[in-house]
């Protein structure tokens, strides 16, 4: 169904095949450049988040989309004698999602493919057998016997980035979108679609669209990038933990596939500033935009963003996926379009009096 795909699903199918770890986006950050040419003016700050400005009114306030264009990976820590490759996570693993899954290792000479292994459970004890193996016991097998090889024929060394493997495919009616790195692809090509539906539209204001940088490992580029953008107004962009599987009750993740973008109400990084967290509430309402609201117990881009300079009315808005945080997710493609709607629709009422008027 690949060939079936539009546009947009095409972005997103490129962006999520695509690797890009944290502080290796540079295959992301060309990805966006070229989606965004002509669009406006590019910027990039010193560790490589990189940003489009779109000025409508360029005396206007300035507006912040960001996405960060990293996912969950590994690092090369050490190479066995034997030529197995042993590794950290760059971003957090929950290690039952590892064992037997493929991954590409990147290095000067190549792209190898390799698959995570472990101790075989015939040869553990029953109390082994019971519990999750531990990232220490697991090791890349790439097909080789000989570090030798490894190192000087594949040219794996200490600090390769190691990527998942997975294709993207569309789902059941063709709206459900299975890859890896929705989280957060799905921002990023948010970030992009949003910037050119606004090509040629009038909004009172100036609009960074920014791709930011190691999210996964403690919000860096989120931090660098709003010195460009220098926002009156921020929108963190990312995905939200769908709640419609089993063994989730309600009250523990209310996002569900298809019911629309979510408004994240509190995470462990950021309070939504409550009026701009408001306006969003009442611009979906008027403008027909299905909004769900949650909690989410992690952070995003907004927790750096809100504390910049002396403070950013900044809330983070998501796109419902299942299985974040491993080799595959699942996004809806009704609520990614919604997302790119709302967002439209926000810049759109954002100018000079009404920003003035979010001061609390």
């Amino acid at each position: 169904m690949a060939d079936q795909l539009d546009e947009r699903g095409q972005l997103l199918s490129d962006l999520t095949e695509a690797p890009g770890l944290p502080g290796y986006e540079g295959e992301i950050r060309d990805i966006f450049k070229r989606a965004v040419d002509g669009i406006g003016t590019l910027e990039q700050d010193g560790i490589g988040s990189i940003s489009c400005r779109k000025d409508g009114d360029a005396n206007g306030p300035s507006i912040m989309l960001a996405g960060h264009m990293d996912e969950v990976g590994w690092i090369v820590r050490h190479i066995t004698d034997d030529g197995y490759i042993k590794f950290s996570p760059l971003g957090g693993w929950w290690n039952q999602v590892m064992l037997a899954q493929r991954v590409t290792v990147h290095t000067r000479k190549g792209h190898y493919t390799g698959v995570i292994g472990s101790k075989p459970p015939h040869l553990l004890t029953g109390d082994q057998r019971s519990k999750p193996v531990e990232i220490k016991d697991m090791y890349i097998d790439m097909g080789t016997t000989d570090s030798a090889h490894v190192t000087e024929e594949m040219g794996v060394h200490i600090g390769d980035p190691i990527v998942p493997q997975s294709s993207f495919e569309p789902l059941a009616d063709g709206k459900v979108y299975l890859g890896k790195a929705f989280d957060n692809r799905a921002a990023v090509g948010a970030v992009i679609e949003t910037l050119k539906a606004l090509d040629g539209v009038d909004h009172p204001n100036v609009v960074h669209g920014v791709g930011t940088v190691m999210e996964e490992v403690g919000l860096r580029g989120a931090r660098t990038s709003s010195w460009i953008a220098e926002p009156d107004v921020a929108f963190s962009l990312d995905v939200g933990i769908a709640g419609d599987v089993p063994g989730i009750e309600k009250h523990e993740a209310n996002q569900r596939l298809g019911d629309g973008p979510a408004l994240i109400i509190y995470d462990h990084s950021i309070i939504p500033h409550l009026k701009l967290r408001d306006m969003v509430i009442d611009v979906a309402r008027e403008e027909d935009i299905p909004l769900q609201q949650d909690f989410v117990m992690g952070g995003t881009d907004g927790g750096a963003i809100h504390q910049h300079r002396s403070g950013v009315p900044t809330v983070t808005i998501c796109v419902p996926a299942r299985h974040i945080h491993s080799h595959t997710s699942m996004i809806h493609r009704d609520d990614y379009d919604n997302i790119i709607a709302l967002l439209v629709a926000l810049i759109r009422r954002l100018d000079t009096e009404t920003v003035a008027g979010l001061e609390l």
